[in-house]
């Protein structure tokens, strides 16, 4: 966000401030609500990783904002983000014979994500959640702290290892 558009609407909220509080005898405490927008922009930044503008849809091939898209392909960086809105990764095409090791890592915030799996791959995962709903492929439901599965083990194959981590959000593994 341009510097100049950040001051001059905080000039502008505090005159609507103290307009209202003369003329209405309304006091809003903007310094606070100022405060805690800025502590939930820093989170969210912090859980993507790099910059988060609100008004921009940066969305890249691993990351959907305020929107839904499916993943089909496993990025460079074997890293999926989805924020304010819903994913889809599709790993039911993947074959884990072809490539040596397979790691993801699923950051869902405020959003919904859905990872659809063939049953025969082995699955390695470890799911955290922090006020959020995780439906893991044992029918186990996670809402708080951290839980490790492993599927069928295959003597052919490497598990894909999954890392999610879901806070005010939810995820669901579905097996086709």
């Amino acid at each position: 966000m341009n510097w100049s558009i950040f001051l001059g609407a905080l000039l502008v909220l505090f005159g609507l401030s103290l307009i209202l509080k003369v003329v209405f005898n309304i006091d809003i405490p903007l310094t606070r609500i100022i405060i805690g927008l800025f502590l939930v922009y820093l989170g969210i930044r912090l859980f993507i990783g790099r910059d988060f503008r609100l008004m921009a849809h940066h969305e890249n091939e691993s990351t959907v904002v305020f929107g839904q898209k499916t993943f089909s392909n496993i990025p460079d960086d074997g890293g999926y983000v989805v924020v304010f809105g819903k994913g889809i990764i599709d790993l039911r095409n993947v074959d884990p014979a072809d490539s040596q090791k397979i790691r993801i890592r699923l950051n869902t915030v405020f959003g919904s994500s859905d990872v659809l799996y063939n049953d025969s791959i082995p699955l390695k995962i470890k799911a955290t959640a922090a006020f959020a709903g995780v439906k893991l492929p044992n029918g186990k439901a996670l809402s708080f702290g951290t839980f490790e599965l492993k599927t069928a083990q295959s003597d052919e194959m490497l598990p894909i290892t999954i890392e999610s981590n879901t806070v005010f959000g939810g995820t669901l593994y579905r097996k086709f």
